[in-house]
């Protein structure tokens, strides 16, 4: 049976229901871009969870980035809002007072923090590595007998979920998760680039890439950005493959930390030596060195995250992999399992199913979004949406999703004036595949909860956006 078809006999059947939505929803679904796409869509009274309108809403799809919902959900209310991360800096060994010559090593504990150092909290955090070595000065310490050593056994070895995609993880978007990330484990490579065909001129790499070689197979080519860089966890070395715009006179890729927790060590280590402080070994990290640090230690200076509330804040207006997949490395840690990715994924089932929302055709690989392993139909999505808005921590969560409008992945969608300062969503992308879910008020000043996964369409992706907004600026005008 045909999607036509289909539409028809679920026409039929639900014709109270769908009376007054049908032009939007019909126009959607006869689409010639959805001709072999699934759709999962629901709408429910967010106050009461009835369901209002709702299409194949047990179908089980690939959510892409709604899927942090879920992540930041549970990690409100397992760890709640107020739940931060701490660094601490240590020495080992014995510190002589009078000389300030310290016989042992300067020890970086990481603690999780998935926004140490990063841009988006600069204010909080300031420039981090200085810092730490002024706590190191003022502490008194002139000379270090052993090394700078990045303790980074918080979590697991395992950075990346291994359903992610390789294509991914050498960028940005694909940063892995390590005991001590630091500068959202991003570094940036500024090009020049000339005429189509031509190769793009590397002209400098960030600081927080150094340390690792790539080679340049990169073209000039159109207006779109289509470069990817390859590099493993832990690699010193990757390439670059694809077609970046041509004739730019700084165009930027920005790829992941291979190992942030070992820059961390040798950043420290440089400012310490350029402020004339002897080191007498190289950088390093427990994973490498084998070597436990947490006995006979003595503090330093603590450094201590924003609180979750606000990191999540940040995590649903643009959509950051990398700290939702520490949260669900925290949430494992938090029900005293190791800090691993599958763990965690177990302690957000449980969650769900404490709750009365998990759904046997839900499959959960990551925190992210990123996998395409990932299944959740829109009803289980809107429940939880549903809980989370009467949840104590609802007020932090519903404050995390974006308005149409402001900075994030939603800036340039949904402009009609019907959804300003109204809808709160999160958006979800991958080839073929678009996501939203979220929370809006109707005319008749009922708040309403929605999510619509759609898989597989074909053409551009602002074609189904288009229709998308007629539907949901339809629910605001009837419901």
């Amino acid at each position: 049976m045909n999607r036509r078809a289909l539409s028809l006999v679920f026409f039929l059947f639900c014709m109270p229901v769908l009376t007054a939505q049908k032009a939007s929803f019909e126009k959607l679904l006869s689409d010639p871009s959805m001709e072999s796409a699934s759709v999962s869509f629901c709408v429910v009274d967010a106050n009461k969870g009835d369901i209002l309108f709702q299409y194949d809403e047990n179908a089980p799809l690939i959510p892409a980035s709604v899927l942090k919902l879920i992540t930041s959900a549970t990690a409100l209310d397992i760890l709640g809002g107020e739940h931060t991360f701490t660094t601490a800096l240590y020495y080992s060994g014995e510190l002589d007072r009078r000389s300030g010559e310290l016989q042992g090593d300067i020890i970086i504990m990481g603690g999780g923090d998935p926004v140490l150092g990063s841009e988006r909290f600069a204010g909080h955090y300031g420039d981090i590595i200085n810092r730490w070595a002024n706590d190191i000065q003022q502490y008194g310490i002139k000379s270090i007998s052993g090394r700078i050593i990045t303790d980074d056994s918080y979590f697991d070895y395992d950075p990346v979920p291994g359903e992610w995609l390789w294509e991914d993880i050498g960028n940005y978007y694909g940063a892995g998760v390590y005991g001590l990330s630091i500068f959202d484990n991003t570094y940036k490579i500024h090009f020049i680039t000339g005429s189509e065909g031509s190769v793009p001129l590397i002209t400098s790499i960030s600081r927080e890439g150094s340390g690792i070689e790539l080679k340049n197979g990169l073209t000039a080519k159109g207006a779109t950005d289509m470069g990817y860089i390859f590099a493993a966890p832990y690699s010193y070395t990757g390439w670059i493959s694809g077609t970046i715009p041509e004739n730019k006179t700084d165009f930027v890729l920005k790829g992941a930390i291979t190992d942030p927790p070992l820059l961390a060590a040798k950043m420290l280590e440089d400012t310490l030596r350029s402020a004339k402080i002897d080191i007498g070994g190289k950088a390093s990290t427990v994973r490498l060195s084998g070597n436990t640090t947490k006995e006979n230690l003595t503090l330093i200076s603590k450094t201590t995250s924003p609180p979750l509330k606000d990191i999540i804040y940040i995590l649903n207006h643009e959509s950051v992999n990398l700290y939702a997949e520490t949260l669900v490395k925290e949430i494992a840690k938090e029900s005293g399992s190791d800090g691993t990715t599958v763990n965690g994924i177990k302690e957000v089932e449980k969650y769900l199913t404490g709750k009365g929302i998990w759904d046997k055709g839900t499959n959960l690989t990551d925190g992210s979004g990123l996998s395409p392993r990932n299944r959740i139909n829109a009803l289980t999505l809107t429940k939880l949406l549903v809980s989370m808005k009467l949840s104590p921590e609802g007020k932090d969560f519903v404050g995390s999703l974006p308005y149409p409008g402001e900075n994030g992945t939603i800036k340039s969608i949904f402009q009609d004036e019907v959804f300003r300062k109204n809808l709160r969503v999160k958006s979800g992308s991958m080839d073929g595949i678009r996501s939203f879910a979220g929370y809006f008020t109707a005319r008749s000043g009922r708040e309403l909860a929605f999510t619509i996964i759609i898989n597989n369409f074909t053409g551009p992706s602002s074609r189904v956006i288009s229709t998308i907004e007629s539907v949901l600026e339809e629910c605001i005008l009837i419901y």
